[in-house]
C-alpha cells in the first residue's frame, strides 16, 4: 500500500468525517448568530424563484440516491429480485433526472451570483470555494451517470468497488484494494466528496440542518406585493410586516 493510498482512501476519508462532526459542534456553539444561509433574496429573487427550488430538491434527490447505492450491497437487491441490469437502468434514469435538475438549479444560482453586483459583494471566499467543489462534483456526477451508465454498453458497477471500500471505512478496516479497479473518475469524484465534506460546516450551507419540515410549503418569511390590487393575507404570529420590517406585538 503507497503513501498516496494512505492519503486518499484512508486519511481523507476520517480526516473530513471528524472535521465535519466537530466543525459543526464548535460553529453551533461559536458562531451561531451566522448559522444561516445569509439570504439574499432582497437583493435579487428574479432567478432565485426557480433556480433555488431545482437545486435544492435535485441536490436531496442526488444525495438520496448515493446514500442507497453505496449503502445497499449488491447481494440485497439480488436476494429481492433486483437483477443488476434493473438496478442499473433505475438507479441511471433516477441519477440522470436528480443530476440534470441540480445542475440547471445551481447554474441558475450561479449566473446570479456572478451577473448581479448586489449578490456578488456579499459573497465571501467560501462561498466561492463552495462553488467550485459544487461545480466539479456536479459536472462529474454527470458525467459519469449519463457517460458511464445510461449511454455505454458496458455500464461500469460501482457497487463493486467504490461502495465496498466506502462501507468498510465504517467498518474500521478500510479495503483500499476495492478502490485501485474503479475508473479515475470515480475515484477523483469520491476524493473531492471527502473534501467538499470536509468543508461543510464552515460554509452557509449548514442551514440544512435547521430547517423545519413544515417550510418546504412556504417560507418562513413571507414578501408581500405592495400593489394595490394584491388581496390581503393574514398575518400570522411572529411574521415580519410589509412596512416596517418588525414583528407585530
Amino acid at each position: 500500500m503507497s503513501f498516496w493510498d494512505v492519503l486518499c482512501w484512508i486519511m481523507l476519508p476520517y480526516a473530513a468525517i471528524t472535521v465535519f462532526i466537530v466543525g459543526h459542534v464548535w460553529r453551533y456553539r461559536t458562531d451561531q448568530f451566522n448559522w444561516t444561509s445569509r439570504s439574499t433574496q432582497l437583493l435579487d429573487r428574479k432567478t432565485l424563484g426557480w433556480a433555488s427550488p431545482a437545486f435544492h430538491y435535485g441536490a436531496l434527490a442526488a444525495i438520496g440516491g448515493h446514500v442507497i447505492g453505496l449503502c445497499i450491497p449488491e447481494s440485497w437487491t439480488h436476494a429481492v429480485g433486483i437483477s443488476e441490469g434493473s438496478y442499473v437502468w433505475i438507479a441511471g434514469v433516477a441519477g440522470g433526472v436528480a443530476g440534470l435538475v441540480t445542475l440547471a438549479g445551481f447554474l441558475g444560482l450561479l449566473y446570479r451570483r456572478t451577473t448581479s453586483v448586489r449578490v456578488r459583494q456579499r459573497t465571501s471566499w467560501m462561498d466561492i470555494f463552495t462553488y467550485l467543489l459544487l461545480t466539479v462534483l456536479i459536472l462529474m456526477g454527470c458525467w459519469m451517470t449519463f457517460g458511464w451508465t445510461l449511454f455505454t454498453d458496458d455500464p461500469y458497477n460501482y457497487r463493486g468497488s467504490i461502495a465496498e471500500w466506502w462501507r468498510s471505512l465504517f467498518y474500521f478496516d478500510p479495503d483500499v484494494e476495492a478502490v485501485h479497479g474503479s475508473p479515475f473518475i470515480y475515484q477523483l469524484h469520491a476524493i473531492v466528496a471527502w473534501l467538499f465534506w470536509g468543508t461543510f460546516a464552515f460554509s452557509r450551507l449548514v442551514h440544512a440542518w435547521s430547517i423545519p419540515l413544515q417550510y418546504l410549503g412556504r417560507p418562513y418569511i413571507l414578501y408581500r406585493s405592495r400593489s394595490p390590487q394584491a388581496e390581503p393575507m393574514p398575518r400570522r404570529a411572529g411574521e415580519v410586516t410589509e412596512t416596517t420590517g418588525r414583528s407585530p406585538r
